[in-house]
């Protein structure tokens, strides 16, 4: 009897009736990022703490920011809170200071902006970890805090000098975004006209240089040229650190095709984001036709200001803005990894550098959603930890090794600009 019985009672545990109830999307998400936790690419706090507050933290509650929407602005997207909730284990805090900025002056507030970084490091001991390394971010995982690293966005932070770059490097920054709104005197914007072609000779010195340091090159806001230009010179990966698909969303904010394709030979990252504008094509095309509405009630009630707002908020109320979800945040991860593979992407929500984000992706909790909605589309839990974070620690460690095997090559020298000119 016990020969008989065993293997039946075997083969009815093994049954279907039987066997384990298959995990939602959401307890798949919540297994995925348990494992590997969100590395998030893009957050601008240090611009909130210096806009709100003039970088002074005394008084400063990073545990809720829920309550912070004051003179016209909204409340913050990101707090201690929060970032629990959300999974997130490691965070690039961005030190953007504004483009429109004098070199000299934005080298000064990049540094001020640095140390307010590490300063709000210092006031949460217990849940914040300043990291320069991978080793430092798996360090802080496996001490429970969040690792947080330096990125600077914009290259006028340095002020047109290689000298620069590297003590910025030695301060802690570990990525440093090409360009900004603003076309500098040697890498092209997105958003503003070409004066160099991509990079010029200086520029692609610049990557050099970074990548010899250890210092990602970040080429998100930067033209297409300058996008291939740095992949020409890059013997690291590179990354985008807040940047959609442009195929999904036409903006030229986002990566097209023909770059993805070179970054995947480049072994670099696409950190998806969630500005309206980069992640619903809709949502593009209606914020122009906006802001051309705008331009042309100005023109109509020139000397009259009264009465463009009414009519402004006429036009909104006749054409409302499209709604924007986060399933089509995953849209432009699905297109990525089509395109060049599940390795080449990460998230960079650029939290508290947008107002508005789509709905179920408020704000640094909402994490969760977007990877049970990668879930929902079928993607495994290994995927998943590869899309949180495991991608990015990989692209960090192979800057550091390409930095380790370039340790003894000289610095890169060019001429120092005198006071005289």
């Amino acid at each position: 009897m016990n020969r008989i019985a065993i293997p039946l009672l075997a083969l009815i545990l093994a049954s279907p009736a039987f066997a384990a109830p298959a995990r939602s999307p959401e307890q798949a998400a919540a297994a995925a990022l348990k494992a590997a936790p969100v590395w998030d690419g893009h957050n601008d706090v240090p611009e909130q703490l210096r806009d709100r507050t003039g970088d002074l933290l005394d008084g400063f509650d990073f545990t809720d920011t829920r309550n912070t929407a004051q003179g016209g602005k909204v409340a913050m997207q990101t707090d201690l809170s929060r970032l629990k909730r959300g999974h997130v284990g490691a965070q690039f805090w961005s030190v953007y200071v504004d483009y429109k900025l004098a070199e000299p002056e934005a080298v000064r507030q990049t540094i001020e902006q640095i140390d307010t970084i590490k300063r709000l490091v210092a006031r949460y001991p217990g849940e914040l970890a300043l990291a320069t390394s991978s080793a430092d971010v798996e360090k802080a995982w496996k001490a429970g805090r969040i690792a947080s690293l330096i990125g600077m966005e914009g290259g006028g932070s340095i002020g047109g000098s290689l000298a620069v770059l590297r003590q910025m490097h030695a301060l802690g920054a570990r990525y440093m975004t090409l360009a900004h709104y603003k076309t500098t005197a040697w890498a092209d914007s997105s958003n503003d006209v070409s004066r160099n072609g991509g990079l010029s000779d200086f520029g692609k010195q610049v990557v050099r240089e970074m990548q010899r340091v250890g210092m990602l090159v970040d080429l998100s806001h930067c033209s297409e040229e300058t996008m291939n230009d740095a992949l020409d010179v890059a013997g690291a990966p590179v990354v985008f650190t807040h940047s959609n698909a442009r195929a999904v969303d036409g903006h030229p904010r986002n990566v097209p095709d023909a770059v993805l394709d070179r970054l995947k030979n480049n072994g670099g990252i696409v950190m998806v984001t969630a500005v309206l504008n980069f992640v619903s094509e809709d949502y593009r095309i209606w914020a122009a036709e906006l802001a051309g509405e705008e331009a042309r009630l100005k023109s109509l009630h020139t000397g009259l200001p009264d009465r463009v707002a009414p009519a402004l908020a006429a036009w909104t109320g006749a054409h409302p803005a499209p709604r924007v979800t986060v399933s089509q945040i995953a849209d432009h991860i699905d297109h990525i990894v089509k395109r060049i593979g599940i390795d080449h992407v990460g998230v960079g929500g650029d939290f508290d550098g947008t107002d508005e984000t789509p709905k179920g992706f408020e704000d640094v909790s909402a994490y969760p959603n977007l990877f049970a909605e990668l879930a929902r589309r079928g993607y495994s839990q290994g995927d998943l930890e590869r899309i949180s974070s495991r991608n990015m620690l990989r692209v960090l460690r192979a800057a550091e090794a390409y930095a380790a095997k370039h340790r003894n090559d000289p610095p890169i020298e060019t001429r120092a600009v005198t006071a005289g000119g």
